[in-house]
């Protein structure tokens, strides 16, 4: 890394709530933290469902009723569940946003989400973002 503080930072986007786009995000922000960076992930819309208190992501569509069984393959090539990710996430220093905007549409309360997470509104992140070496949007 460069030093510059751009180079070290990563923020990501998180706007659906299924199993894929779950283990993205947190595969993502996991591995990024592990390499020194400094991770956001801003969850809005459908991805705010991630943020609430054991949430469990399913696959979509024809999929979905495949979940478990896919959950125990990836457990068996070594890989957290999707809340045991975000643990690892969290102990790593990995910042989670949940969107303000997208909370009030939806009825969401933050006593509702795990500890841990920031409510920030869409301005603020766009702040972060641009200033980040590395912006994605997972949706």
């Amino acid at each position: 890394m460069t030093g510059n503080d751009a180079d070290d930072k990563v923020a990501i986007v998180v706007s659906e709530g299924s199993y894929d786009k779950a283990m993205a995000s947190v595969f993502l922000g996991s591995t990024a933290a592990g390499l020194g960076m400094e991770v956001h992930l801003f969850f809005t819309f459908f991805g705010l469902e991630l943020l609430k208190k054991d949430k469990r992501p399913k696959l979509k569509g024809m999929y979905r009723p495949f979940t478990g069984m896919f959950e125990k393959k990836m457990k068996g090539i070594g890989v957290e569940s999707f809340q045991g990710m975000m643990d690892t996430c969290s102990e790593l220093g990995v910042r989670l946003y949940a969107c303000s905007t997208s909370m009030e549409a939806m009825g969401l309360k933050k006593e509702q989400l795990r500890d841990g997470v920031d409510v920030l509104g869409a301005s603020k992140f766009l702040d972060i973002a641009a200033g980040s070496k590395v912006q994605l949007f997972i949706g």
